[in-house]
């Protein structure tokens, strides 16, 4: 069995101050941090225990904040790679730290799920960056938040970064109907699959691979399908853990973020992204074949103009 594990322990802090994102330049007490610390130490012992059990893991990690400026998040990161029985070790990112670290990482398990953010650092430092990245071999996404006043920036980077790098753009939905024509076209010419990411999926009662194949995991080991659905479903300190694991419909009305619908049947994502799923790289290069994805963009539910959504939380934004 091959499980994909999404993990947001308690660090909660960052080093930018997005004001889209309400843990900008959030500090934590050294207690804070070092029970995060050993919350990730916890949750690495346990992943490495597995091997004994013949499952394969998969890891992404999706802190609130930044964790790569930590360095038990980057030594997380090199022990993963080294697991013979972890498929991939992801995580999201500013890049705002050293990439010395990358030395000690398997390269081929190995994916970064990188952010730019243009209020916090310049275009040419960040993809000075994202060359570093190549230059060390390292397998990578790129993306940005979709406001209006980010989309030169977007296109800035489109026009720079290696033909060969996928560049998404996070869709603003908290608020309605925020995209003109002329941005919504801009956009979409960036990336091909932003009309998806615009939409919130009607998702109760649909078939989905979380809390079955896919699942997320806190500090304290408590699993939830995903981040978005609040029931715990188990704990991966128990020893049954995986015995409450089982295919289960969707409990949520709709699914606006990447890392939630991604995993949705009915949009046939896995089938896009094939092993990069969890990274936010398609399988083929579809951004330089952007009339191939005219078919894609027609999979997703129409847009919920007329029913009244709880707006979401910072994290939808994806």
């Amino acid at each position: 069995m091959h499980y994909s594990i999404l993990y947001r322990g308690p660090l909660s802090s960052c080093n930018y101050g997005c004001d889209y994102c309400p843990f900008a330049k959030r500090n934590e007490t050294y207690e804070q941090l070092e029970s995060d610390r050993v919350a990730l130490a916890r949750f690495i012992n346990w992943c490495e225990a597995q091997s004994a059990s013949g499952c394969e893991l998969s890891v992404l990690f999706t802190p609130w904040g930044e964790a790569l400026i930590r360095p038990w998040y980057q030594e997380a990161l090199a022990r993963f790679t080294q697991m013979p029985h972890v498929r991939r070790a992801a995580i999201q990112t500013n890049i705002s730290c050293h990439l010395k670290w990358v030395d000690g990482c398997k390269l081929d398990r190995l994916a970064l799920w990188c952010t730019y953010h243009p209020t916090e650092t310049t275009r040419q430092r960040f993809l000075d960056r994202c060359y570093e990245l190549d230059q060390r071999g390292v397998r990578y996404s790129v993306g940005i938040v979709g406001l209006k006043a980010h989309v030169e920036d977007a296109k800035w980077l489109r026009e720079r970064l290696p033909e060969s790098v996928y560049l998404w753009v996070n869709a603003f939905k908290r608020s309605e109907n925020y995209y003109d024509a002329p941005t919504f076209d801009a956009l979409t010419k960036i990336d091909p699959l932003f009309p998806i990411n615009n939409v919130r999926h009607a998702s109760r009662g649909n078939a989905c691979r979380t809390g079955h194949e896919v699942f997320s995991v806190d500090g304290d080991g408590a699993m939830r399908r995903c981040h978005f659905i609040k029931e715990v479903i188990g704990n991966i300190y128990d020893e049954k853990w995986e015995a409450t694991l089982s295919p289960r419909p969707c409990s949520a009305e709709t699914c606006g973020c990447h890392i939630g619908y991604v995993h949705m049947n009915k949009l046939e994502l896995y089938e896009l992204f094939g092993d990069g799923v969890l990274e936010r790289i398609p399988a083929n290069q579809i951004w330089r074949q952007m009339s191939d994805c005219n078919h894609i963009a027609k999979a997703a539910s129409p847009p919920l103009t007329n029913r009244r959504v709880t707006l979401p939380q910072v994290s939808e934004i994806g």
